[in-house]
């Protein structure tokens, strides 16, 4: 999937930014983006909801 944009809570820097990501399943089932942070670099996630199930 491509990058969008998501605004996650960054825990190095402690404070919410705005961040480019990708849509992943994580092993619980939920869909999340992932991307880092752009000013330290760090890993953000930000839940976006329950995946729907593969037909």
């Amino acid at each position: 999937m491509a990058d969008t944009t998501y605004n996650g809570y960054c825990v190095k820097c402690k404070e919410k930014r705005d961040f480019q990501g990708n849509v992943e399943v994580s092993k619980t089932g939920m869909n999340m983006a992932k991307g880092k942070c752009p000013v330290c670099g760090t890993t953000m996630n930000r839940i976006l909801g329950k995946a729907k199930p593969a037909s």
